[in-house]
């Protein structure tokens, strides 16, 4: 999948947003060793339905926004951490 280029507020957003994952998730690894690109889900980080409810909710908190479960663009929002930032991007309050 291509992704066009993100503006350069977007990828600043990047590792802030995998410092996120890391600490809302308890993940056992540094934020720098997630690639943009690598899947949320599946063979990626391996994410299941419960660890996004907590990334929802982490989201929600420090960007002023609600991800919300019945969203049909669900599954390209959480499809990279690339795509993830893009969105908060996009929406972010605070």
């Amino acid at each position: 999948m291509n992704t066009p280029a993100m503006p350069a507020s977007e990828e600043v957003l990047i590792p802030e947003v995998a410092q996120l994952l890391v600490t809302s998730l308890n993940l056992e690894m540094a934020p720098e060793d997630i690639a943009p690109d690598t899947p949320l889900y599946g063979d990626g980080l391996g994410l299941d339905s419960i660890d996004i409810l907590e990334v929802a909710l982490a989201v929600s908190k420090r960007y002023g926004f609600q991800l919300r479960a019945d969203d049909e663009n669900n599954e390209a929002i959480y499809s990279s951490l690339r795509n993830l930032a893009h969105h908060i991007a996009k929406h972010r309050i605070t």
